[in-house]
C-alpha cells in the first residue's frame, strides 16, 4: 500500500457570477381534494400519486420544509393520514437552475490525477447543494476546478460525489472526476471495506471516558420519529445496519482530577448519516461541540478549569475530523492511504483539555 501525505495545494478557482434569487410559485392551480378511497393514506403517498411528475422523496422533503398545507394548517409530518374531503395545497419553489454553477471557493487538494482527487474539507463547507444551501458548496468549488470532467452519476446536484461529510466535520473526501472512477469508488464504499481495502478513520473528542479501551457499537440507525432532522438508534430489525469501531487514544481530567473527556479514533464499518455522532451519544459519550446530539452534555464544561472551559465554549462545531482515507485506485488498482493532520481549531481545543 502506498501511503500518501503527498502534496497540499491551495487552489483558488476563477470567479463565476451566480444568481441566487429564489421565487415561489403555487402548484397545482387548485387544491387537491382527498377522495373517499384515498382517506387514511399517508400524506406523502397521496401527494406522490396525485403529482407523479415529482418523486416521493422530493414531496416528503417539501412537507418537512413546510411547503404543504392541509386546509388552513401547515403539514409538517409526511406520515400524517389524510381525511376524506380535506383540501391539500403544495407550494413548490420555482425550479432552480438544472446544474450548480462553479464558484470561487478555495480547495485544499491532497492528491489529484485524471480519475479522482482527494480533498481536505474544512469545517463549515457543505458538500453538495440542498435546501438552504443551494450555493457555496464543495460541488460548486469542484465544478469551477474540474470543469466538465466531473462524474455525473451522482446527479446534477452531486457531480463527482462518492461519499460525504457533515457540514461541520472536517477532513478527507475523495471525488470522482469521471463515471469510470465514480462507479468503482462507489462500489468500494457500498462494500464498506469488507472485501477490499477501504479504510475510514476519524478523530473525535467525546464527553466522558468509555469503560473499555476499545469496542464495537453495532446498532441500526434511522431517522428520528420525534425530531425529523435527527438520526437515532432504533430497535434491531428497524433502520439500516450501522457499525462503528472505537479506540480510546487519550483521556482528560477535570480540575478535580476526575476523568471528563477522551480523544477516540472511530473506524467505520458502515457509513450512515451522522453515524459516529449518533453512536457515541448512544453509549453516553457525545462529541464535544455537537449541537444536535451533545446538547445535554454542556454543563460538563463547568467542571473544567477556566482555559479549557473557554476553549469548549468557543468551539463552534462537533469535534470530529476524518483523518484517514484508504481505497483502491479505480484504474491502477493501487492501494492508496491518505492522512490529514488535525485542523487548528481542533488542536487548540485538544491542547486546552490537556
Amino acid at each position: 500500500m502506498r501511503k500518501n501525505k503527498m502534496f497540499v495545494e491551495e487552489i483558488a478557482v476563477p470567479s463565476v457570477e451566480t444568481d441566487d434569487q429564489e421565487q415561489v410559485a403555487m402548484t397545482p392551480d387548485g387544491p387537491l381534494v382527498v377522495a373517499a378511497d384515498e382517506a387514511g393514506e399517508r400524506l406523502d403517498r397521496f401527494l406522490a400519486r396525485r403529482l407523479p411528475e415529482h418523486s416521493r422523496t422530493r414531496l416528503k422533503a417539501l412537507v418537512l420544509e413546510g411547503h404543504v398545507r392541509i386546509g388552513d394548517k401547515a403539514a409538517s409530518d409526511p406520515g400524517v393520514k389524510v381525511t376524506v374531503g380535506a383540501s391539500v395545497v403544495i407550494a413548490l419553489p420555482e425550479a432552480a437552475p438544472p446544474e450548480p454553477a462553479g464558484e470561487p471557493i478555495p480547495l485544499t487538494v491532497i492528491y489529484e490525477d485524471d480519475d479522482l482527487l482527494v480533498i481536505d474539507k474544512p469545517a463549515g463547507l457543505v458538500v453538495h447543494p440542498a435546501s438552504g444551501h443551494e450555493t457555496g458548496t464543495l460541488v460548486n468549488a469542484l465544478i469551477a476546478h474540474c470543469g466538465d470532467s466531473l462524474s455525473g452519476i451522482g446527479g446534477v446536484k452531486r457531480p463527482g460525489i462518492v461519499h460525504r461529510l457533515d457540514k461541520d466535520t472536517s477532513g478527507l473526501l475523495v471525488v470522482a472526476k469521471n463515471d469510470f472512477a465514480h462507479k468503482r469508488l462507489a462500489d468500494q464504499f457500498a462494500d464498506h471495506g469488507r472485501t477490499g481495502p477501504l479504510q475510514r478513520a476519524y478523530s473525535a473528542l467525546v464527553w466522558g471516558v468509555p469503560s473499555r479501551p476499545h469496542g464495537v457499537i453495532d446498532a441500526p440507525i434511522d431517522r428520528s420519529n420525534t425530531h425529523r432532522e435527527r438520526m437515532a438508534v432504533v430497535k434491531p430489525g428497524k433502520g439500516r445496519e450501522a457499525i462503528t469501531h472505537f479506540t480510546v487514544e487519550e483521556t482528560f481530567n477535570d480540575r478535580e482530577g476526575a476523568p471528563i473527556a477522551a480523544r477516540v479514533t472511530c473506524r467505520l464499518e458502515t457509513g450512515r448519516t451522522h453515524q459516529i455522532r449518533v453512536h457515541m451519544a448512544h453509549i453516553g459519550h457525545a462529541l464535544l461541540g455537537d449541537p444536535v446530539y451533545g446538547s445535554g452534555m454542556r454543563t460538563k464544561a463547568t467542571r473544567l478549569d477556566a482555559e479549557a472551559q473557554a476553549a469548549v465554549e468557543s468551539f463552534s462545531r462537533q469535534a470530529l475530523h476524518a483523518k484517514e482515507l484508504g481505497f483502491l485506485h479505480p484504474r491502477s488498482k493501487e492501494e492508496l492511504l491518505f492522512e490529514s493532520d488535525l485542523p487548528e481549531d481542533f488542536n487548540v481545543l485538544l491542547e486546552a483539555l490537556k
